[in-house]
């Protein structure tokens, strides 16, 4: 394995793209090949077995682009299927549950924690599961707490990230305040966005929400996790990057199942910079056809 071999980033559609964007900013040498299967996003409505099969054919796709780690830049694929590929793969594959319940943890001042996602998530356990086995008086420097989770599906929210484009800004926040009502009167002092498309609207999720409720993204987490484990293996890219243009746009490659301009548009807006899409068709993805 080389240093200089690109990092595989995977999810449902458009919201991996908020790892994309932490990746980026703190491993700025690192290559990128990005994989969003928007033809068959939302995962959270699925089977986990769907789900992992989904994934698994992704995987598949960037170990043939010679990646040196996979991250699952997606919650419903983390919470079904990262075991099934960490057992399929022999390279590092890290998720975005454990290091969204690390940082909700440690920024939690009262414990009072509220994690949103889809229903695949949500009814996975998984971020339950998390937050009980973390230590809290180990990682908050407050002191000791005894997390109190609230979890919540917002199955409307994923696709209003995805066809973002058909609401208007007061479509968008009544969608918002609808999904999250059931929030209402719980006492948060922190709200874990367990879905990597909801950073992309956390205008709306935090003017709901009230600015006294933290939000917290697992994104940061996941790319300081990353940037360990790869230098632990002494495999960080050493490489500086030397071109004007942000890496964002002249290094990295982007995939998509489904419409590649709309991808295009919504990820140039998010990175901050031209990103160029390709747009690969499924069967490309199960093996019967050829990249």
């Amino acid at each position: 394995m080389q240093k200089n071999q690109p990092i595989g980033i995977l999810d449902s559609g458009l919201g991996g793209l908020t790892v994309v964007k932490e990746i980026i900013k703190q491993l700025p040498n690192e290559r990128l090949i990005y994989v969003g299967d928007t033809a068959r996003c939302p995962y959270g409505p699925r089977s986990a077995e769907e789900v992992r099969e989904f994934t698994l054919e992704i995987v598949n796709f960037l170990l043939k682009q010679n990646v040196k780690s996979i991250v699952i830049a997606c919650n419903t694929a983390t919470a079904y299927a990262l075991n099934a590929v960490r057992d399929h793969v022999k390279i590092p594959v890290i998720g975005v549950i454990r290091p969204g319940s690390i940082a909700a943890v440690r920024t939690s001042l009262q414990g009072r924690i509220g994690v949103i996602g889809t229903v695949g998530t949500i009814g996975s356990g998984a971020y339950q599961d998390s937050l009980r086995e973390l230590t809290a008086g180990e990682l908050n420097a407050n002191g000791p707490i005894t997390p109190h989770v609230v979890c919540l599906a917002c199955p409307t929210l994923v696709p209003l990230v995805e066809e973002e484009h058909l609401y208007s800004e007061k479509e968008k926040q009544k969608i918002v305040e609808e999904a999250l009502a059931p929030l209402k009167g719980k006492e948060l002092d922190s709200l874990i966005l367990g879905c990597t498309h909801y950073p992309l609207i956390t205008e709306y999720i935090q003017k709901t929400v009230g600015e006294e409720i933290k939000l917290i993204s697992s994104a940061e987490e996941t790319a300081k996790q990353l940037a360990a484990i790869l230098a632990d293996l002494g495999m960080l890219n050493d490489e500086e990057n030397n071109s004007d243009i942000s890496v964002a746009g002249s290094e990295n490659q982007y995939y998509t199942t489904g419409d590649a301009n709309l991808f295009k548009q919504v990820g140039e807006r998010w990175l901050d910079a031209e990103i160029a899409v390709k747009h690969i068709e499924l069967t490309q993805l199960n093996g019967q056809g050829e990249i």
